[in-house]
């Protein structure tokens, strides 16, 4: 099957979109995480750092989830591979 140029452009977003969100889920699990142990004060009767770790991280996978159907919703649409609604 020879590809054309829309399907090329669909794909490059795609895979543009998911390093990104890749890029910031890696950020949120490793490196705040990482970084968090030195926050030492109390936040909601926890220490920060454990509320970064359990509370925050799992916001931030909600919101990459909730962004990616999104954008992938208006980027089918806009190369016409939507699927179509039942």
């Amino acid at each position: 099957m020879q590809l054309t140029e829309r399907h090329r452009q669909y794909w490059q977003k795609n895979l543009r979109i998911t390093a990104v969100l890749l890029s910031i889920w890696f950020v949120v699990t490793f490196v705040v995480g990482f970084f968090a142990r030195d926050l030492n004060f109390t936040f909601f009767g926890w220490p920060f750092s454990f509320w970064v770790g359990s509370q925050g991280a799992l916001i931030v996978y909600c919101l990459i989830i909730w962004f990616y159907a999104r954008y992938m919703n208006r980027l089918d649409q806009e190369h016409g591979v939507a699927e179509e609604e039942v």
